[in-house]
């Protein structure tokens, strides 16, 4: 059985992290941190409860002033790396919020070890120009942890955090650190710029789409390509027709669906088996080929949900498609009987569509 991820925080671990502590703070009251940290509800916490509860038993234990526990948490910091280290910058979200130097300076050290993306996000909700400022400062640092930091603690909707409502509402005062960013050397960080422009479609499309044009004139390197189709993913797969027509994806009048069958009924937990032939009277050109499935939901109402099949430039008239999806069960999505939908797209165009039953 896979380990869940909360189990990183086992005996040694926790034993590691205290006698690091104590090594670094003589007062520091090991066998204490250790048995309350496994208390009787150790168990049951799940991951974030577990950092949350490892934040707080630190706090109790470390001198009440926040400078001095902050220079003791840079000691120990470099030890300890990745998620499970995420104890650290959250000890600054928890308890430096009032103290805003010696706690933007701390994060910027922090994240060079784990990363400080969620703990940034509440001094930007207090403190939104000034911490906006020092973000872009950070978007010209030498170090590739803390620029990325600089963009991916501003994200308007980062994943597993509580979005940012200023910047759904108004992202400008991101663009400018975006702008200092898209060219970075480090994956790592040109990611993190396509992940920001691409929560900043979702509520600002028009905004992005202005910005991804203005990126791909003259010659984009391949880095600055990939970066601005990956920030218009959402915009591709919503069909936005001038990012359709930026990636050279044109209206698919000339091509014809031929040939479309599926399985009429599939079972939970079996493969749907579906085929299809693009046809036209001249070269299929560049073709963005996608489906969406009509999942009958609990209501008996059906909600759509789109899927990438390939894109590609076709010189030949016909192109044959096979494609399956698979019912197996997931913990992302609940599948329920009934009838079902599957339609096929072609940049960005509904061609065809067919029902199949799904059966318990």
């Amino acid at each position: 059985m896979a380990e869940l991820l909360k189990d990183v925080y086992n005996h040694a671990f926790i034993d590691s992290v205290a006698t690091h502590f104590q090594d670094a703070y003589p007062g520091f009251e090991k066998q204490l941190f250790i048995t309350t940290i496994f208390d009787s509800q150790w168990a049951s916490r799940e991951l974030k409860s577990r950092l949350t509860f490892i934040t707080q038993t630190l706090h109790h234990l470390l001198p009440s002033d926040f400078k001095k526990s902050t220079t003791i948490l840079k000691k120990v910091a470099p030890f300890f790396s990745s998620y499970e280290a995420m104890f650290f910058p959250a000890f600054i979200e928890l308890y430096g919020l009032d103290d805003y130097e010696t706690s933007v300076e701390c994060l910027a050290f922090l994240t060079q070890y784990s990363s400080s993306e969620f703990a940034v996000r509440p001094f930007i909700e207090k403190y939104p120009e000034k911490m906006m400022a020092q973000m872009l400062e950070w978007s010209e640092s030498d170090n590739f942890h803390i620029r990325r930091l600089a963009s991916e603690g501003c994200r308007p909707r980062l994943p597993w955090a509580s979005a940012l409502p200023l910047f759904k509402a108004d992202p400008t005062a991101i663009i400018p650190i975006l702008e200092c960013l898209k060219d970075d050397d480090e994956d790592y960080v040109y990611r993190s710029v396509a992940n920001n422009l691409n929560d900043i479609s979702k509520d600002n499309p028009e905004l992005v789409v202005k910005i991804a044009q203005s990126w791909m004139q003259g010659k984009p390197t391949k880095n600055r390509r990939w970066l601005v189709k990956h920030a218009c993913r959402g915009l591709l797969k919503s069909a936005n027709v001038d990012i359709l027509a930026l990636f050279g994806f044109t209206h698919p009048r000339h091509i014809n669906i031929e040939k479309f069958t599926l399985d009429k009924t599939v079972k939970w937990g079996e493969k749907l088996n579906f085929s299809f032939t693009l046809s036209a009277s001249q070269a299929l050109g560049k073709c963005r080929c996608e489906f969406i499935i009509a999942f009958m939901k609990k209501n008996g109402k059906q909600a759509d949900k789109i899927f990438k099949i390939s894109e590609s430039e076709i010189n030949a008239h016909q192109k044959e498609i096979t494609k399956q999806f698979s019912f197996k069960a997931i913990s992302t999505r609940q599948y329920y009987p009934g009838e079902h939908k599957l339609m096929l797209i072609v940049n960005g165009v509904q061609m065809a569509q067919l029902p199949f039953t799904l059966q318990p």
